[in-house]
């Protein structure tokens, strides 16, 4: 799913806004000890007290945030046409249904997410039904009519599941005893600053949807819940961004060999993050990518005159299982390279990388950092020296 389109869809989570109509909630409260549900209650979302909305459109936005492929991944259904009950058929059937056939399917949903486990705390799964509204082009802004020209109507289904936590003990001022006393803490509050897992149905673009698709959210970054997506969701399986990094960086080292000079390590991120930024501020439904062709032709721009193909070709498929894997270009560039030593650890950005250098000198080890700005430390310029 495109970022824009997400970061677009987040934006319209507020009160009294026309592109993002809310109809209805349903909130469902499961126990820990059995997972059985202990109570629902269903409302048009309108009816809640504006206060109440708010944490709950603030809650919403957090499911629809995060890094793509570490906290929110992109899903594609498995077709299992023989299963006529499977989630995805569920949640296309309650797009457009009455309410309480809806509540039903939802609670359908949630016994399935919960069967035959016990678990650390209580929770509270919200379900809304809505329409995000996107205008095909904006209204002139100095025509004397109002409202939206043409727009795209989707519909979606999102869910919201959060713990349920004991408040801690705190004192208040009773405004009508006039006195200072300490808070009960025997009702559980629901914590929606920090979702546990949530999903958007179906995948939204630029103008239109797609019921393959749906959109996967995960409170903790690079741990997916695989039960739920393989199980329940029924999707297929996915490659978080962390994996892909250290998959990629194991089939480096396997054409290359553990030693490599730095800049060639360097050469190899700068050609990546060309590929990354061709694309980041583009209104594309796809991220650029790198398979097993361009990692060659990278290795060979980077410095390496001789890449073995066969070795790089089973590399792909003992690391990857598949040598027609493509890696996502933004995945496999780290966001600082850390060199860690006994003296001193250093994080440097990938593009900088380049004035790195590891030398002997005197018949000792160096790093050597070359740098365009004088150096501070604890309000003292340090004085140039030469080798």
């Amino acid at each position: 799913m495109n970022n824009k389109v997400l970061a677009d869809i987040r934006k319209q989570f507020k009160l009294d806004n026309q592109r993002m109509q809310i109809t209805e909630i349903l909130n469902i409260y499961v126990q820990k000890e059995t997972g059985n549900i202990y109570h629902y209650s269903g409302h048009p979302f309108p009816l809640l007290e504006r206060e109440t909305q708010e944490l709950f459109l603030a809650n919403f936005k957090k499911v629809l945030s995060g890094k793509s492929d570490e906290k929110i991944f992109d899903l594609k259904f498995r077709h299992n046409h023989s299963d006529k009950d499977n989630t995805q058929a569920i949640l296309y059937k309650s797009l457009k249904m009455p309410a309480n056939e809806w509540q039903e399917n939802m609670l359908k949903i949630v016994n399935k997410m919960f069967a035959g486990g016990s678990y650390e705390f209580d929770v509270v799964v919200t379900f809304i039904r809505g329409e995000y509204v996107k205008p095909k082009q904006k209204r002139d802004a100095e025509s004397e009519e109002g409202g939206m020209d043409e727009a795209y109507s989707n519909p979606f289904i999102l869910c919201s599941t959060n713990k349920m936590d004991q408040p801690k003990k705190a004192l208040l001022f009773d405004y009508i005893e006039k006195e200072i006393r300490p808070t009960n803490g025997l009702d559980p509050i629901i914590n929606l600053t920090s979702p546990l897992y949530g999903f958007l149905f179906p995948v939204i673009y630029d103008y239109g949807f797609d019921v393959n698709r749906i959109l996967y959210y995960t409170g903790k970054a690079n741990q997916p819940d695989e039960q739920l997506i393989d199980e329940i969701l029924q999707c297929e399986k996915i490659v978080t961004a962390l994996e892909e990094k250290d998959s990629f960086s194991y089939i480096l080292q396997s054409v290359i060999g553990d030693k490599v000079e730095s800049d060639v390590i360097a050469n190899v991120y700068a050609e990546i993050g060309k590929l990354a930024l061709t694309q980041e501020d583009e209104e594309e439904s796809e991220p650029p990518t790198v398979d097993q062709k361009d990692i060659e032709r990278i290795l060979k721009a980077s410095g390496i005159e001789k890449v073995d193909s066969h070795k790089l070709e089973t590399a792909f498929q003992d690391i990857m299982l598949d040598e027609k894997h493509e890696f996502k270009a933004t995945n496999v560039v780290p966001k600082k390279i850390k060199i860690q030593t006994k003296v001193a650890n250093v994080s440097i950005d990938p593009k900088d990388f380049k004035y790195v250098k590891y030398i002997t000198y005197q018949g000792k080890r160096c790093l050597l950092l070359e740098i365009d700005e004088d150096v501070i430390v604890e309000g003292f310029r340090l004085e140039t020296g030469n080798l």
